[in-house]
């Protein structure tokens, strides 16, 4: 017996993150000797590369290096990919590109005919290509302009409709003569006029189903261009072996309609469904036809001249005038205006920007003249992140894709057993060949595992488009099905349902001490801060002062720092308590300031055990809080406030906006613990925040969201982002994915009981091939049409109730 081919030694090299020293070397080199099939690796730490030789394959070796304590970097690509029909295809697909070198992961999106790769090393096109080619598929070229791909995609569109129309003339005389037969009347042509008409319709239109069905069978699979290949054969061959044997007089007994009928309905069908992926992908071509390709760069001399957009760099002087769109990112240097946002976050009004606000790519100057000086260039902007996150969503898959994926992975070999046993029962029956051809036929094309395959990709980009355009980024497909089964809501206070801007509202001094010593100690500590409650002290005074030194934040207390010699503090009463100072008669103001829902900081000499002043900050509710709070009642989910201010003041803001459950004084391990504690009990939780002390609870949280002007700590562990600071958003993305997911599970509903209903329809004789046909193209076409009604949906005005 031959010995089995060994696999010839390679020589790779991998990037490798958090090696400092040559101990971490000599521990990434032992880590890839103990993998199978490695005979040799050097570590250049220099470089921070590995260089393995070997036969082990680069994911066993990422995971070595990764058990070690290191991580390898891996970067995300997009390929189109043409040829694929089905489910049946998607696994394939993904099974061959999944088996090259360097690919840890490959996802299809069936309906945009994309896939998206998580690589561990480069993959050159010609190793994908090959990959595809052997699998029976294409690797398309993707354009980086869209509107080269808009472009290349309308003419596709144009072909494949004139190849429907052409056909469909060919195919008319048939149908003609279908419609004669409930009538007693034979319309049909004469048998070898037939012939002729058929014969293109089969061997030209049709030759795309035999190029697939021959991938498939070369790759040992199936797909639906195979069934429909098979089935329509059948039919032709059938038809052409009775012309011969009995001439073109007999027309009514020969069945070339069902062979052209059927590839007529399947080019409909397959027409219909890309005019409609388009839809699906509607959204996130809008949002980049929003980059405009042209700039106006202000030289040094003040003269003003127009270059590609692509040619800006960062920290170059752009002028906008009324009526243009802002192609780059930046900060207003020179002028006011009013900004359209609309299609970026959804705001409708317009905002007003002045020197030093933040212009984002794609918005659309109303008035002014502006001067911006560029921050963001090209795939750094708000907008192409924003774009690439609704790609990504896209492109993800919902957990319950799993279940397709098993079924279609045996789909295909189930129909064809299904159609020999169809044939050998009505043998059986002695119904006769042709009557047994023609049930197995059918049973051949009814079956549709495209359906089956555009099912959830179908309603998760036609509801991460219309997400989008309301200014609700989804992440993924699994946000959406947590989304889906949230039962409490739990908002932090600051910056999400309050303004975020607080004002100081009142400063009472300790005695001995004046208030303009105590607001310049305040600013002092509070100098460079990016807080909130910073921003308003060092508002409130006039005058600038020195930072602190020796200057520490203490989380979820406040901040400590010397000053003039003296160590002081400021911060939450939680921080009065662990430094032991007594509040003296400040206690009573801080009682009543507290009682009217102001937040109350102290300032503290620390070392002296001193108190040496009260702060109290007012931070007004968004105009949208009680609003956005009675809709999530109304959608049926509970809702709590976790807040870091004191009992009265956040008691005082959650009956401003109708909320009863509340926890206030927390620190963000203690919101953590709070969602933990809520989650034992069974609850589904949706954190929504805005801040870094946020993004704990947020990552915890069943689903976090996380409003846009916040942190990008915030957003990076939320699955949902909210373009704008609209507490009314979080019931229009909650909706959305309810929605969504709601047409997610109706096109799954829908495809399987096509098939289970189809398939035993044909085969009992009740459906011909040519209805079986029509049928097939309907599954697709509904299934996509069904998904495309949430591009009817607009925002939160009408929330669907819980389910």
């Amino acid at each position: 017996m031959p010995e089995a081919p060994v696999a010839a030694p390679t020589r790779l090299t991998l990037p490798i993150e958090g090696m400092t020293c040559a101990s971490c070397a000599g521990r990434v080199e032992r880590a890839l000797h103990g993998v199978p099939g490695v005979t040799e690796a050097q570590v250049n730490l220099a470089a921070e590369q590995v260089r393995v030789t070997g036969t082990a394959p680069p994911e066993a070796l990422a995971a070595a290096i990764q058990a070690a304590g290191y991580a390898v970097p891996q970067t995300r690509r997009e390929i189109g990919v043409e040829g694929m029909t089905c489910a049946s295809c998607a696994g394939r697909v993904e099974r061959a590109l999944r088996a090259v070198p360097g690919v840890a992961e490959a996802s299809v999106n069936l309906a945009s005919e994309r896939v998206s790769l998580r690589l561990l090393l480069p993959v050159e096109d010609a190793v994908l290509a090959a990959a595809l080619s052997r699998a029976g598929y294409r690797l398309a070229a993707l354009e980086d302009a869209p509107e080269a791909a808009e472009d290349a995609a309308a003419a596709k569109l144009r072909r494949e409709k004139r190849d429907l129309l052409v056909a469909g003339l060919l195919a008319a005389p048939f149908l003609v003569g279908m419609l004669g037969m409930p009538l007693g009347q034979d319309w049909m042509p004469n048998g070898w006029l037939q012939l002729a008409l058929a014969l293109p319709v089969q061997f030209w239109f049709g030759a795309r189903f035999y190029r697939a069905a021959w991938g498939a069978l070369r790759a040992g699979t199936g797909n639906m261009d195979l069934l429909v290949a098979i089935g329509t054969t059948s039919a032709f061959l059938l038809s052409f072996f009775l012309l011969l044997q009995h001439g073109g007089g007999h027309a009514h007994a020969l069945y070339f309609e069902a062979a052209v009928v059927v590839i007529l309905f399947v080019m409909l069908g397959k027409h219909l469904e890309a005019r409609a992926r388009r839809g699906t992908g509607a959204a996130l071509r809008a949002l980049l036809d929003l980059r405009p390709r042209t700039a106006r760069l202000l030289a040094d001399d003040g003269s003003e001249r127009e270059v590609p957009a692509a040619s800006v760099m960062p920290g170059d002087l752009v002028v906008l005038r009324p009526g243009e769109r802002v192609p780059v990112d930046g900060l207003v240097e020179q002028g006011e205006a009013g900004l359209d946002e609309s299609a970026l976050t959804g705001e409708s009004r317009p905002v007003e920007k002045t020197p030093g606000s933040k212009l984002a790519t794609g918005t659309v100057v109303l008035d002014g003249r502006l001067v911006l000086r560029t921050t963001a260039v090209g795939a750094e902007t708000t907008l192409a992140r924003v774009a690439a996150l609704v790609s990504a969503a896209q492109a993800s898959r919902a957990p319950v894709q799993k279940l397709v994926d098993r079924i279609s992975a045996i789909f295909v070999p189930v129909v064809i057993v299904i159609a020999l046993a169809t044939l050998g029962f009505w043998l059986l029956a002695g119904a006769g060949f042709e009557v047994a051809l023609l049930n197995a036929v059918a049973v051949l094309v009814i079956a549709c595992p495209c359906a089956l395959g555009l099912a959830t990709p179908a309603a998760i980009m036609a509801g991460t488009g219309a997400a989008a355009r309301a200014g609700i980024l989804v992440r993924d497909a699994e946000a959406i099905e947590r989304g889906q089964r949230i039962t409490l809501v739990a908002f932090d206070k600051t910056g999400t349902l309050s303004e975020g801007r607080p004002r100081l509202a009142a400063l009472h001094p300790a005695p001995g001490m004046t208030a303009e010593a105590a607001l310049a100690f305040a600013a002092a500590l509070q100098s460079g801060s990016e807080h909130p409650l910073a921003r308003a002290v060092l508002e409130a005074g006039t005058d600038k002062v020195a930072a602190a030194e020796s200057f520490r934040a203490l989380p979820g207390r406040g901040v400590e720092g010397v000053v003039q010699g003296r160590r002081l503090a400021l911060g939450s009463p939680r921080l009065l308590v662990e430094s032991g100072a007594e509040p003296g008669e400040l206690a009573a103001r801080a009682a009543t300031e507290a009682a009217s829902g102001r937040s109350l900081a102290w300032l503290l000499d620390t070392e002296a055990r001193d108190v040496l002043a009260l702060l109290a900050f007012e931070d007004a509710l968004k105009p949208g809080a009680a609003g956005a709070v009675a809709a999530l009642g109304g959608m049926g989910l509970q809702v709590a406030l976790l807040s870091g201010d004191n009992q009265p003041a956040a008691e005082a803001a959650a009956r401003a906006v109708g909320i009863t459950r509340v926890a206030a004084e927390v620190l963000p391990q203690d919101k953590l613990e709070h969602i933990q504690a809520w989650q034992r009990e069974g609850l589904r939780i949706a954190m929504v925040g805005d801040g870094v002390n946020d993004a704990p609870a947020l990552a915890a949280a069943d689903l976090g969201i996380a409003m846009g002007t916040g942190t990008d700590v915030a957003m990076a562990a939320a699955g949902i982002t909210l373009m704008r600071g609209d507490p009314a958003l979080v019931p229009a993305a909650l909706d959305i994915t309810r929605r969504t997911y709601r047409k997610l599970k109706e096109n799954l509903a829908w495809a399987f009981a096509y098939n289970l209903i189809g398939i035993p329809l044909a085969a009992f004789g009740l459906l011909s091939p040519a209805l079986a046909g029509a049928a097939m193209a309907l599954s697709s076409v509904s299934v996509l049409a069904n998904a495309l009604l949430l591009a009817r949906w607009r925002g939160p005005a009408t929330p669907e109730p819980a389910a």
